[in-house]
């Protein structure tokens, strides 16, 4: 009996986004819940979807702080588990000037890194309408082969799977390791979120079709979703191709979560429609949706705390409409 909607398998640990500066100028950082997995999660559950979370967190103040959240989000916690021994994992994210992000992480390891096979919950799996999953979980081992068990189980449970690369290259050990790894992810999914940059590092195209065209080659994926920031998102079904812009934001403060929040409002909306009979304009209310969401993160300190509301997303898209 499914009775989740959606499970997802992953890193869960604390983002420490830079916040200003110390009188002394120091720069100062939040310590912002985070983990892509889990900021997809996040948005499902705001959208009033059921899900729940695997993954591995330290049994320190850190791991605490991110269960307390899960839980009051209303995310399932009964897939996490805690590392005695093996601290929270924690990543720094620095603002650079064009408005992107430069990460430095502490995890040699990290607690999301130690999730061994005999620690999943695959009844979880089993559950569930969409497993969805990334690739920091197969960085190293044993992550590595929960990961590809969790996957085996959802392809013979019959769940849509869903994968997103979000590459973060200091986690390689080498950029063909990265790629390698990724390329499991694209071979055993159904629905891909992928960026703009992350096709071009993939394929080495700079055009975005030509690049979706190449994976097309090599792999059988229903949905691609291609996020292009500012510039909005495309996605490639059934052998079209539908496009629309994106929504600029004035009090953008920086852009953590926000291709987790789109991607979660993709979920959603191939929840609600399913993922056989997409036509062009169910596809262009979901891309519409996900990109006015994403945009509304971006105003944001953060992601998985202040997930916006389905509203706030209708009332952003509903101002472009009335041309505000």
């Amino acid at each position: 009996m499914q009775n989740t909607d959606v499970t997802a398998l992953g890193e869960l640990l604390i983002d420490f986004i830079q916040n200003g500066e110390s009188d002394q100028g120091n720069p100062l950082f939040e310590a912002n819940p985070g983990g892509a997995p889990c900021n997809v999660l996040a948005m499902l559950t705001r959208l009033g979807r059921k899900t729940q979370f695997i993954g591995k967190v330290g049994r320190d103040r850190f791991g605490q702080q991110l269960k307390r959240e899960l839980e009051h989000m209303g995310i399932g916690t009964a897939g996490l588990i805690e590392d005695e021994k093996i601290p929270t994992t924690l990543a720094l994210v620095h603002k650079i000037q064009n408005g992107d992000r430069d990460f430095s992480f502490y995890r040699n390891p990290g607690a999301d890194m130690m999730l061994a096979s005999g620690e999943v919950d695959f009844a979880l799996i089993e559950k569930s309408k969409i497993f969805h999953y990334g690739s920091l979980s197969m960085t190293d081992r044993p992550a590595r082969e929960a990961v590809k068990r969790a996957v085996e189980t959802a392809g013979k449970s019959g769940l849509l799977r869903s994968f997103d690369p979000n590459l973060r290259p200091p986690l390689w050990n080498s950029e063909d390791e990265a790629k390698k790894q990724i390329r499991y992810g694209l071979a055993h999914c159904d629905i891909l979120k992928i960026s703009d940059n992350e096709i071009q590092w993939l394929t080495g195209l700079e055009d975005f079709t030509d690049g979706v065209r190449e994976l097309k080659k090599q792999y059988d994926i229903r949905l691609i979703c291609v996020s292009m920031g500012k510039d909005g998102s495309r996605a490639y079904y059934d052998g079209r191709m539908v496009e629309v812009p994106g929504f600029i934001q004035e009090g953008t403060v920086e852009t953590t979560g926000a291709g987790d929040t789109f991607c979660g409002c993709v979920l959603h909306f191939v929840l609600e429609y399913g993922l056989d009979n997409l036509d062009e304009g169910k596809i262009r209310e979901m891309l519409t949706f996900a990109n006015a969401a994403a945009s509304i993160i971006t105003t944001r300190k953060g992601a998985l705390k202040v997930m916006p509301e389905r509203e706030e997303i209708e009332a952003l898209i509903s101002a472009r409409k009335a041309g505000k």
